[in-house]
């Protein structure tokens, strides 16, 4: 999926939501366990009550993996029955990878060539050559890691070089010369706030993943506020508010009641086709 389509695509729905499919086996409705597959049992019936309020799916790889060879199969699954039932949707591998080149180029092979996923999110930390083999596939997206509102983030991502450069700024700077904003987005916390103007700034006709907004805290409004440009330029996701709001037999209409809430406070935003841009 090109940036054009993106764009087409969040004026259609009016929405800029991303559903995060982290399905802990642990987590879903009881009565789903007596499935043969019940990850992707649950996330068949999230996505069937959401599809038309969203506008991207974002699986995290680590509830998968961690479930071994069944848990693959329910990954593989869920991007194929997204693909075959909703081919509008945008669908992210939320995988973090970020390796020496010929590794990076075998995860770009496993996402982009088997799975056709649009999307992967990327750790920038060793440099191009780590990011550069899955910037080789037409029509398929890199979301690098930039600024991230987790505790820890403080340890490396906000420190600053000698001439003051704080090192996620560094990051969105080099990033850009590897890749055009056909091609990249980057990820920037919700729960950062004021953040995202900084962010903006450096890069300001890209697409931001923001995480963070519903159960970690983030507030719609002030990304909107901060992050939006005259095309959006934002997938919002949700994840834990969305898909665990209810743990009964009635889990996807809860889902959806969910889910449209939020899309209705984004449509207000994306408005008649247009978009409202950040305050200056």
């Amino acid at each position: 999926m090109n940036k054009q389509q993106l764009i087409e695509n969040i004026k259609r729905k009016k929405s800029f939501l991303c559903i995060g499919l982290d399905t802990d086996i642990e987590k879903i409705p009881e009565h789903l366990l007596k499935e043969k597959d019940p990850v992707f049992a649950f996330n068949k019936a999230i996505i069937d009550a959401t599809a038309d309020l969203c506008i991207a799916y974002k699986p995290n790889l680590a509830f998968y993996e961690s479930l071994g060879v069944k848990g693959w199969i329910a990954f593989e699954r869920t991007v194929t029955y997204i693909k075959e039932n909703y081919p509008d949707q945008f669908i992210i591998a939320d995988a973090k990878r970020g390796d020496i080149g010929n590794t990076s180029e075998m995860y770009a092979r496993s996402f982009f060539d088997e799975l056709q996923i649009d999307a992967v999110t990327i750790a920038p930390y060793m440099g191009e050559d780590s990011v550069k083999p899955f910037l080789f596939y037409p029509g398929k997206w890199v979301i690098l890691l930039a600024l991230t509102s987790n505790k820890g983030s403080h340890d490396f991502q906000l420190t600053e070089d000698a001439n003051g450069e704080r090192l996620f700024e560094k990051v969105l700077r080099k990033s850009q010369e590897w890749a055009d904003d056909e091609h990249m987005m980057y990820v920037v916390g919700a729960t950062r706030g004021e953040m995202l103007t900084r962010v903006r700034e450096i890069a300001p006709n890209h697409f931001f993943l923001v995480p963070g907004v519903g159960a970690q805290g983030g507030s719609l409004e002030e990304v909107c506020k901060y992050g939006m440009n005259s095309t959006c330029g934002l997938i919002v996701n949700s994840s834990r508010a969305i898909i665990y709001a209810d743990k009964t037999d009635r889990f996807a209409e809860t889902a959806r009641e969910v889910a449209r809430e939020v899309q209705q406070s984004m449509a207000g935003h994306v408005g008649n086709n247009t978009f409202h841009t950040r305050e200056k």
